[in-house]
């Protein structure tokens, strides 16, 4: 069935085209979607829109769910209240906060670029087309964010996603070195690529060379136009060539002679100036670690020279260098191995720091540098066919070469993406959940079983569990052996007992790794800024402690004893955005989590007689330029944040207002007026325009008419009076206009002798709320008023700052505490009840697990990330975990485990920052050297062993302790090396690209 169209099967009109009401509006909103649930195609298009206008809609139409009463999907993770006089129509969509240009939709030529490192359902939501068109019908706004479903994985595991972020690559038309950057679908083909270059430059097909440009050698001609982008290793902000041949001639060869590139680097597109969603992973880091717009470790690069004493072969037939296989750049010289970064793809930090632990891993450098073609399993259903495995054997062997160029994982990463769509894109993920992707998938490439018999698992029935857990380990073996379960799968033994008929019944179920709950905060840290209503105090911060449970209420008692809230006082908790008032949280009985760390909260304190009156908020605006040109209107811009005070009962009068102005400015004022330098009388001497601001008939406004118009800063018109009235206007701090919730009109003047003009037209305008633009001088914010007092207030919780750190130590668990809440006896939820054999139903059964079979390497995932239905949150708890003799003896409740349970830590994948963005990292020690690095993408320095703990690690990899095991050293590798060299049957056969039919093995999330 084809989705609805507008105005087809049903109208999102009213009657007589009138306004909608929120249960009308809901009700299309809920039939477009269920219409559309089940109909996606690819090539279907899904528009974003921004979360906090979602929610504000959300709270207007006053639903908790829009799923459809036979189950349909939730569109909504929001609980809405009511904001009391805010809590109105929502005005128009805004989706400024999703792109890095904030003009509006109706000044928008082309589609602007998103921000970086967007989450769903945290920043934007995806609406179907027929629900983003009645939105727009009904709301107005933009700008419009339209994005194609596309076809993401390969066989079986094919999936229909839509592409948030396509492609961007940048074109360099030589000669004559003309540049242009843009966007493809990564599922568009090389022949999509050539037309559209074609078009673009105006430039023939059979006059026009395309090049591979990465890193700005000429890498690979794109001449198969059938071929996606994807498959030709083409990835976010990457170099296209377009060689032109003129009179017959190609160019000269991009590299000449020298080394040197026609194609200058100062010519290159800046990565920091092309606007491009790729990049920014760490908003949280320092800011002197921080790479705007561009992939954050992608420098223009340096490949790895042809003199590397490394076996020049490659795995894949179309050889292309990913930075090993040399160029004519010249010799890099020998070095230490295994210290090799990994190039920034675009938001792949977190697929570097997983490889690196993986790849310094000893027993899998050993058996990935040695000839492994004899175990690849190219016939397994739930394999890749060896693909994954040979990627990964193949990008191995690159980072344990001599040198310390950064590798470009780009044919890996493309691998990846077609076997497990989830991590296509340039979006951040996990690199636990990248972790437990590839062991799985390099177990199923590598299972030496062929064929896999049936075995049936019988229960323990009283045998003894020495007995049930070496049956069920062989069982286990017989359809799964390969490196990885030789080396990292263990055993634990799980029991299970009805709380009816005490019927017990024991597993013993394999494991890959562990991932230990970290202890939960009861607790929350909020901060909140204080702004007086009445002048009487600067704006303060406070720092308080909440449940994590807790309500709005909670939140606002806590604020109000920090603050020495008065019996007579109240306050109004607000979150502020963009230097207005977004939302008001007057529901007194809604919940904190639906409180993000990343917003910005503001408590005004007013007397509770405010209750009953007229609120007025003042909007600060200043222009963005002091001169005005025919071509280009004032430009005023919203900044500070918003003030809030009480009206009097009476009708005021402008020249009432301006006193309460004045008086709620009062803290801002500068102690000593700062005079300028050009500020003279004819006669030299200083001059100060003393005239009391009340001699002023109008409140400095121009005419009561205005009907010049300009923008404000974001991109919106504002009303504006003339540049001839405003050069005639006697010098003063500021303005006063009525204007809308946004501060984007100026709807009337404020004059001294007349009554307050009347509300603004705007659909979240009332009576309760009069919304005032303070337009600024700037002399007045030099000489006379400090507005910085009044900046915008800081997030609820800011991560990763050093207070922060020191407060996790602080509170620091021990990893065997984790352990032993991982182990512990709890009872089964009520989603997973167990079906008791005896009592032929389903129960809800006591579980325990414990350590049976311990593996030679063993990797801890900490479980930092929580998820609820209103919140994602990040745990910042620090872990101490041991590095050099993890006991797990006691753990371990085989009494018949011969080897040792002591291991050392050799590697940590570290994450910083928030959840769904910051950056991650590894720590690894190179053993042979006894001496710890730190991988920072394309970056490698040496760490000391103290300073590796910290509240950033994420995934732990410990090998256990052998007194006659030596672990893989640097001349082993040498000797690897040199026998794979010298022994070409050791090298893997060529794999074929058709990898059709293929089928992937996906891991439950």
């Amino acid at each position: 069935m084809p989705v609805p169209r507008v105005g087809d099967d049903m109208s999102v009109d009213g009657p007589d085209n009138a306004v909608l009401t929120a249960a009308q509006e809901k009700e299309i909103v809920r039939e477009l979607t269920e219409a559309a649930e089940g109909q996606v195609q690819e090539g279907d298009t899904f528009y974003l829109i921004s979360y906090r206008w979602w929610r504000l809609w959300l709270d207007y139409v006053e639903t908790t769910d829009l799923s459809s009463s036979e189950g349909g999907e939730t569109l909504t993770a929001f609980t809405p209240g009511s904001f009391g006089p805010f809590s109105k129509r929502p005005s128009s969509i805004e989706n400024s906060d999703l792109v890095l240009d904030a003009a509006s939709s109706e000044d928008q030529k082309s589609e602007p670029d998103l921000k970086e490192n967007l989450i769903e359902d945290r920043d934007y939501i995806l609406l179907p087309e027929q629900v983003w068109m009645a939105f727009h019908k009904w709301y107005g706004g933009g700008p419009a964010l339209p994005r194609k479903v596309i076809t993401m994985g390969y066989g079986s595991h094919e999936d229909l996603a839509v592409e948030v972020y396509p492609l961007q690559v940048h074109l360099i038309v030589q000669p004559p070195g003309t540049k242009a950057s843009l966007r493809f679908s990564k599922k568009d083909t090389v022949g999509k690529l050539q037309q559209t270059v074609c078009e673009h430059f105006k430039l023939e097909l059979e006059n026009v060379r395309i090049w591979d440009y990465f890193n700005k050698q000429k890498n690979k001609q794109l001449t198969e136009p059938s071929k996606s982008l994807q498959d030709a290793y083409i990835h976010m902000n990457q170099e296209i060539l377009v060689e032109v041949r003129r009179n017959g001639k190609w160019p000269d060869s991009i590299i000449s002679s020298t080394g040197k590139s026609p194609v200058s680097s100062s010519s290159a597109i800046s990565n920091g100036s092309n606007g491009s969603s790729a990049g920014r992973e760490m908003s949280v880091l320092s800011e002197s670690r921080s790479i705007a717009n561009g992939p954050p470790a992608s420098k223009p690069g340096t490949r790895n020279g042809s003199n590397l004493g490394y076996p020049t072969y490659s795995m894949d037939k179309e050889k292309e260098s990913d930075g090993w296989l040399g160029s004519s750049s010249g010799a890099v010289r020998a070095g230490p191995k295994g210290v090799t970064g990994l190039q920034n793809l675009g938001n792949t930090c977190f697929m570097n720091s997983a490889l690196q632990c993986l790849v310094h891993t000893p027993p899998l450098a050993t058996y990935f540098l040695q000839d492994y073609t004899p175990e690849i399993n190219r016939h397994n259903p739930l394999g890749m066919e060896g693909e994954l495995a040979i990627a990964f054997g193949e990008l191995l062997r690159k980072l344990w070469a001599p040198g310390k160029q950064p590798v470009a994982p780009r044919q890996f990463k493309t691998k990846l993406a077609r076997f497990a769509p989830q991590f296509s894109g340039y979006n951040q993920h996990d690199s636990q959940e990248l972790l437990a992707f590839l062991l799985d998938g390099l177990h199923e490439d590598l299972n030496r079983v062929k064929n896999k018999p049936y075995v049936e698992a019988k229960d323990a029935d009283g045998r003894p569990d020495r007995e049930v857990a070496t049956e069920y380990w062989a069982n286990h073996r017989s359809r799964n052996d390969s490196i990885i379960v030789d080396v990292c799968q263990g055993q634990y033994k799980s029991t299970l007992v009805c709380p009816t008929c005490s019927k017990v019944s024991v597993m013993f179920d394999p494991f890959m790794y562990l991932s230990l709950p970290l202890p939960a905060k009861t607790t929350r840290t909020m901060t909140v800024t204080v702004f007086s209503g009445d002048g009487s105090a600067p704006p303060t911060s406070y720092t308080v402690t909440v449940s994590r449970q807790g309500r709005y209420k909670d939140l606002i008692q806590a604020i109000g004893s920090a603050c020495n809230l008065g019996s007579e006082e109240r306050l109004i908790l607000a979150e502020l955005y963009n230097h207005r008032i977004f939302r008001v949280l007057d529901e007194p009985l809604e919940w904190l989590t639906a409180i993000r760390d990343d917003d910005r909260l503001g408590a005004y304190r007013l007397p509770k007689t405010s209750e009953k009156g007229t609120l007025l908020c003042l909007l600060h605006r200043r222009l963005e330029s002091d001169t005005y040109t025919p071509k280009n209107s004032p430009q005023w811009k919203l900044f500070s944040a918003p003030l809030i005070t009480s009206l009097p009962e009476e009708a005021p009068t402008g020249a009432d207002v301006v006193k309460i102005v004045k008086k709620l400015l009062t803290p801002m004022e500068r102690s000593e007026r700062v005079l300028p330098a050009e500020s003279m009388d004819l006669e030299g001497e200083r001059t100060v325009d003393d005239t009391p601001q009340e001699d002023v008939d109008m409140v400095e406004g121009g005419s009561e008419n205005p009907s010049h118009s300009g923008k404000n800063g974001n991109g919106e018109h504002v009303q504006s009076d003339s540049p001839d009235v405003i050069q005639k206007q006697p010098e003063s701090p500021f303005q006063l206009w009525i204007t809308d919730d946004k501060g984007t009109t100026r709807e009337g003047s404020i004059l001294m002798d007349k009554q307050m003009p009347p509300a603004a037209n705007s659909a979240r305008a009332t009576a309760k709320v009069r919304y005032v633009a303070v337009d600024w001088s700037a002399t007045a914010l030099e000489q006379e008023y400090d507005m910085s007092k009044v900046d915008m207030p800081p997030e609820v919780l800011r991560t990763g700052l050093p207070a922060t750190s020191k407060k996790a130590r602080q509170e620091a668990v021990s990893l065997y505490t984790c352990l032993e809440a991982f182990l512990k006896e709890e009872p089964l939820g009520p989603e997973d009840m167990w079906y008791c054999p005896r009592c032929k139903e389903h129960r809800q059964a006591s579980k325990k697990l414990d350590l049976w079979r311990l593996p030679e390497i063993l990797v801890v995932h900490l479980k930092r990330f929580s998820y609820s239905r209103y919140l994602k949150n990040k745990l910042e708890t620090f872990v101490n975990f041991p590095v050099d003799d993890l006991d797990l003896s006691k753990y371990v409740a085989s009494t018949s485990e011969s080897q040792g349970h002591v291991y050392e830590l050799y590697a940590v994948s570290n994450h910083y920052g928030s959840m769904g963005g910051g950056h991650y990292t590894a720590y690894v020690k190179l053993v042979d050297e006894n001496k710890w690095y730190n991988f920072d993408d394309s970056h490698v320095s040496p760490v000391n062993e103290s300073d590796i703990k910290t509240s950033a690690a994420y995934v732990l990899f410990y090998r256990r302790i052998r007194s006659e095991e030596s672990p893989l050293r640097t001349d082993e590798a040498d000797s690897v090396v040199t026998s794979v060299g010298s022994n070409q049957k050791d090298v893997p056969d060529v794999v074929d690209a058709d990898m059709t039919g293929a089928s992937s093995h996906f891991l439950p999330p």
